[in-house]
């Protein structure tokens, strides 16, 4: 039996004034309507930073500027491992609106809790807020 093939993924950790931006995931997408932070897979031959654009854009239409990474977390799921790197991103450009979300919003750390995330993006907010 091969291992699992590993997925690399990118997410951006915009904060405006003590809120971050989360989004739903879509009703029809795997995990459906889990919170996550914006961002997705990162291409062939693709760096980090320029699919942190692409997928920030593609999902609500701001552009973005990552800074640093800010966390790093593998998360195995049943079929595939999620490696997740987690950047300080901010909003260059544009407002957003969800246009491959089912729903975005803007919380404090405080409200995490309220939203259910997926299980890497879960994982990787305990270890920014230093619960992991």
């Amino acid at each position: 039996m091969e291992p699992p093939r590993t997925i690399r993924v990118v997410a951006a950790v915009i904060e405006h004034e003590g809120r971050y931006l989360i989004t739903q995931r879509r009703p029809t997408a795997l995990l459906p309507l889990l919170w996550e932070f914006p961002g997705g897979r990162v291409e062939d031959a693709e760096t980090d930073a320029a699919a942190l654009k692409r997928e920030v854009f593609h999902r609500l239409g701001v552009e973005v500027e990552p800074g640093q990474m800010i966390s790093f977390v593998s998360h195995p799921y049943e079929r595939y491992v999620v490696d997740l790197y987690l950047y300080e991103c901010r909003i260059t450009a544009g407002e957003p609106a969800p246009l491959a979300v089912n729903a975005f919003k803007w919380v404090t750390s405080a409200e995490f809790d309220q939203h259910p995330f997926t299980p890497a993006d879960e994982a990787s907010m305990n270890k920014l807020l230093g619960m992991g």
